[in-house]
């Protein structure tokens, strides 16, 4: 059974030229205790679909369609107090910049405290019972001592392992994190990934890591959806779409990764840039910077088909228009 599952989902901001949809028809399931890697360059949608899950779109973004549920219950049209509650009990998030999480004139203890007291059923002893031990799982040594401490005492590193200990503290079964490890360097990064793998397997909560780091993405998930101008290209388990991927667009941001076993002199690019939202081509999004596009992908929009072992949005795969190739083989 799904924790989460996300069906289509559809987010749209009005301008005055109409409509500009951002996210069209994103899909996806997270299971418990699994982790969700979602990939892609800037401005793919990435950020924008764990907002819409956490109920944290920036206005005028709104969904304008399908459905986003937990644990079966439908919460995409829950009111505002409804969605804040469920956020901090069923739903944890864990963002980029801890300084945006933390409170700057609180102290870490305080803001641990009251959040547990706001979600859980326990007094002010063993709040604080919970807070220290929340401090110490995520590996904040002294933490007796640091819970009385403000954010602007901690480094980025032990900042962002507050905002984690701030994301479980009322025992969420779904965390979403949406580039956490990015201002961070490199020794803390493995620490904060290894820390989510652990969150996950103790507590059994399912994460949907937002990333554009591909090595992030071969070390924590365990599957990973690919995503492009709004849409998922390709999913499927993180092995498979890295080592085999199914999408050329998959393809090329794998090719981009510097290979230490390789000599070369320039790193492989995909050329152009990602469309804007009111530039989307028609087809394929890919299909203007896309080596292996022909003639159906320039008119026809592909949905998801089996592509061996993942699931890719490309007619490459389609079983029964394969024959009627009419290969380029170069992009625009």
């Amino acid at each position: 059974m799904s924790l989460l599952q996300v069906n289509r989902l559809v987010v749209e901001f009005p301008t005055r030229s109409g409509m500009l949809r951002a996210l069209d028809e994103v899909s996806f399931e997270i299971a418990p205790g699994e982790i969700l890697g979602v990939v892609g360059e800037s401005g793919a949608g990435k950020s924008l679909t764990g907002a819409a899950i956490i109920g944290l779109l920036e206005p005028p973004g709104r969904i304008t369609g399908g459905e986003v549920r937990l644990e079966g219950q439908r919460i995409d049209q829950l009111g505002h107090e409804a969605m804040r509650h469920i956020r901090g009990r069923k739903i944890g998030a864990i963002f980029q910049d801890p300084l945006t999480s933390l409170n700057p004139l609180y102290t870490i203890g305080r803001q641990l405290i009251e959040t547990i007291r706001t979600h859980l059923p326990v007094g002010e002893a063993d709040a604080r019972r919970r807070a220290i031990g929340l401090l110490q799982d995520t590996g904040i040594p002294g933490a007796e001592q640091r819970i009385d401490h403000y954010p602007h005492q901690f480094s980025g590193g032990m900042r962002q392992r507050v905002v984690i200990a701030l994301a479980l503290a009322a025992e969420p079964k779904l965390i979403v994190a949406d580039e956490p490890t990015t201002a961070l360097d490199v020794s803390i990064q493995a620490q904060i990934i290894q820390l989510l793998k652990k969150v996950c397997k103790d507590r059994g909560a399912a994460v949907m890591l937002v990333t554009h780091d591909m090595g992030v993405i071969a070390e924590t998930c365990d599957r990973v959806a690919v995503m492009y101008a709004g849409r998922v290209v390709e999913i499927g388990p993180v092995h498979e779409v890295i080592h085999q991927p199914a999408h050329p667009y998959t393809s090329g941001l794998m090719a981009a990764i510097p290979d230490m076993t390789r000599d070369r002199e320039r790193l492989d690019q995909i050329d152009g840039a990602m469309p804007r939202l009111n530039a989307i081509p028609s087809g394929c999004a890919y299909n203007p910077r896309c080596p292996r596009r022909f003639d159906r992908c320039v008119v026809e929009r592909p949905e998801l088909l089996d592509a061996g072992a993942t699931r890719a949005a490309c007619w490459l795969h389609d079983a029964h228009g394969r024959h009627d190739h009419n290969l380029q083989g170069t992009a625009a």
